[in-house]
């Protein structure tokens, strides 16, 4: 856990050297992600929705080239000026940006090219940490923690592209052979925690690092509630498939309906049937289905079929928040080297944090008087609010140091690439 990444203000006013090993600690992480693929695998682009690897390894450098040593570091020069529009992902104010489904089709750079350009910026950025003027420390600062956090978020999006590009592969390829199978546990059901309604605060306060769409913090009402003590694993959405569920229109969404046939779903994304039995195909290869273990790699459509067919419903992310609130972030992150989820012992609520992304009822929008910041960098997060829907918690490909209960992702709900799944509610 690093203190600096939650609250980036609360150190001593001027900790350059803590910030300068924080970065380059999360820098490493990114190469040390990459460090198991060949030289083939660095430019695979498998869907339009997942980047090649070495795609994101420029990305997340242009990110601190553009919003940090331009500005900031006198005399920089950029690595090359073709690379402001090949690796700028979305940011319509920079200027002009490569189509995302055409990233795989950039043989060039060279991986080598890309790698010296990661050691120029991380120079560079050294350098701008040890010597930014006191005046601008405050904006470095705040910047910095930007994009450190992006780059962590750059690390899980690494893994779930990877896992999408291995996985089309009749040869089935191994990201990691050495990855240890979670602990087997016996399947149990949930249990139920009841939360009384009220006026209740939800989002982050004004200290500590917090996205822009996590503000401002307001109160919601919620009618009381109950919620489930733990995701749904796999073997009670097993249950659904073998029920039928994927061929019972009463239990979908028009959309999910659509999607289910345009897309092929019969299972969640990732698991496969072989000899009478289910498997799943994990980045440690493909491995027997943990039934324990929570379900994931689902949409916001499934998550909501399962629901409908049990009698309950997804949490709005506000009541997912709320009981979040009493939980420890604690869990099976990216810091546990599963890469997989995997289920918890014990009774009581858990899984808030890690495992698998939590499916909320929720549509990603903004809340009451946010206002994205001024220039490119308002982009961030803003733009996107509209047609997605909110998931919460963090995965098991997510840095523990990156999570926090008010922290707000948000996909499209036909979208199961990354490490997603749901808990249910019901009303009280």
């Amino acid at each position: 856990m690093n203190d600096l990444l939650r609250d980036p203000l609360a150190a001593e006013p001027d900790a350059r050297a803590g910030w300068s090993a924080t970065y380059r600690r999360i820098r490493h992480a990114s190469e040390a992600l990459c460090a198991p693929l060949e030289i083939e695998d660095y430019g695979l682009q498998s869907a339009d929705f997942a980047s090649p690897p070495k795609w994101h390894l420029a990305h997340v450098s242009w990110f601190f080239e553009t919003f940090l040593l331009e500005p900031f570091l006198p005399g920089y020069r950029v690595f090359d000026a073709h690379f402001r529009s090949l690796f700028n992902s979305y940011y319509e104010q920079i200027g002009h940006y490569h189509p995302r489904a055409q990233r795989g089709h950039l043989s060039r750079p060279t991986v080598a090219t890309v790698y010296r350009y990661r050691a120029q910026v991380d120079e560079a950025m050294q350098t701008l940490i040890a010597q930014a003027d006191a005046t601008l420390w405050p904006t470095v600062v705040e910047r910095l923690a930007i994009g450190l956090n992006h780059e962590q978020q750059h690390q899980e999006l690494l893994l779930t592209d990877i896992k999408q590009h291995f996985s089309v592969n009749p040869l089935r390829p191994v990201y990691r052979g050495d990855l240890v199978l979670p602990v087997a546990q016996a399947h149990t059901h949930s249990g139920w925690r009841d939360f009384a309604g009220g006026l209740h605060t939800v989002g982050a306060g004004d200290a500590g690092f917090a996205y822009d769409n996590e503000r401002p913090q307001h109160p919601v009402f919620l009618r009381p509630f109950a919620l489930a003590e733990r995701p749904v694993s796999n073997a009670e959405f097993l249950a659904f498939v073998e029920a039928g569920g994927y061929a019972d229109p009463a239990l979908w969404l028009s959309d999910g309906w659509h999607a289910l046939h345009a897309q092929g779903w019969a299972h969640p994304r990732y698991w496969e049937r072989h000899d009478g039995g289910w498997c799943e195909f994990t980045l440690g290869g493909l491995r027997p289905l943990d039934l324990a273990a929570p379900v994931s790699h689902v949409s916001y459509f499934e998550a909501d079929a399962y629901a409908t067919w049990v009698q309950a419903r997804l949490p709005t992310e506000f009541e997912w928040e709320h009981a979040a609130q009493e939980a420890a972030v604690a869990g099976n992150f990216v810091d546990s080297d599963l890469l997989q989820p995997a289920a918890a012992a014990g009774a009581g609520l858990r899984q808030m944090f890690g495992d698998v992304w939590e499916l909320t009822a929720s549509a990603y929008l903004a809340y009451p008087g946010f206002r994205p910041p001024r220039g490119a960098l308002g982009e961030y997060n803003a733009k996107f609010m509209s047609g997605q829907v909110v998931l919460r918690g963090g995965s098991c490909a997510t840095p523990a140091d990156h999570i926090r209960a008010s922290y707000r992702n948000f996909f499209y709900p036909h979208e199961r690439w990354q490490f997603q799944g749901f808990r249910l509610a019901r009303d009280l």
